[in-house]
């Protein structure tokens, strides 16, 4: 992403959007009406802005990116504890923000809100301040991430769902719609409730995210110790390292047990 301020030929910009002359805009970015880019913005090449657009605070949008219609990115955090502090928002490439939708940069000096790359956004989400996204995330209709929350890769939000202050939710892991999460969600299993428990592995979700069968056939052993045996959540972690064979997917799972700090998610039959 380029440092320097490009100017950007007026065809792109609606001649009703308000740019502050500080912005820093990338290449071939078009910006419609009434969008408002404030003096810190960094907006990377090829971005799509739409109308009534607010784009504020110390906020780096990547490249390719397309923000829709009255979406709201680097405002204030909604935090007794904000003093006003310089913090952050940074936004990978080629990620959807749909309308209305809000990201708050973080509370704390220095700190920062981050989503990454190829994400969707649906129309309404919130993610709130502090809040670590991945890759390939999908929040679907009015989906909300409260302070702090860590959101691995892949992971999906049903519509309407919410996710407690600080809770983590792994990689390949699905969140039912009008679910709400109190506890940690493991990595590649699907949690449903209110609040949430979790129902099994998210099969679809592995398969399209091309994990072999062979990880699969160990995933499979492993909720079985986590959900089914009985053990609690330490005992469970040292029969998976005893019984199973190592491949990445059970190496990341265990990473995520052995840094729960909320508790995990349990299953109806728990």
């Amino acid at each position: 992403m380029r440092s320097e301020k490009v100017v950007v030929p007026l065809r792109q910009i609606h001649e009703t959007a308000v740019i502050h002359s500080a912005a820093r805009i990338g290449k071939d970015v078009a910006i419609g009406p009434y969008a408002v880019i404030g003096e810190n913005v960094l907006i990377g090449d090829g971005t799509q802005i739409g109308a009534h657009v607010v784009i504020d605070g110390w906020t780096s949008i990547g490249r390719n990116c397309v923000i829709y219609p009255h979406a709201t990115i680097g405002s204030e955090p909604q935090d007794m504890k904000f003093r006003g502090e310089k913090s952050y928002v940074f936004i990978g490439d080629n990620t959807k923000i749909r309308e209305c939708a809000t990201v708050n940069r973080a509370t704390g000096e220095g700190e920062e809100t981050r989503i990454g790359s190829n994400c969707l956004l649906m129309a309404y989400t919130h993610v709130a301040h502090n809040c670590i996204v991945g890759n390939n995330v999908i929040m679907s209709n009015a989906a909300t991430l409260a302070g702090h929350v860590i959101v691995e890769d892949r992971a999906v939000f049903g519509g309407l769902s919410g996710a407690h202050q600080f809770v983590k939710v792994g990689r390949n892991a699905m969140i039912g719609g009008a679910t709400k999460v109190v506890q940690d969600v493991p990595p590649f299993v699907i949690v449903d409730g209110h609040p949430a428990v979790v129902c099994g592995l998210n099969n679809v979700g592995l398969a399209r995210a091309g994990i072999s069968d062979t990880a699969k056939r160990n995933l499979k052993r492993a909720y079985k110790i986590l959900y089914r045996s009985g053990l609690n959540v330490t005992q469970a972690i040292a029969v998976m390292e005893q019984e199973l064979d190592s491949c990445e997917e059970i190496e990341h799972l265990l990473r995520f047990l052995r840094n729960v700090e909320r508790g995990i998610c349990r299953s109806r039959k728990d």
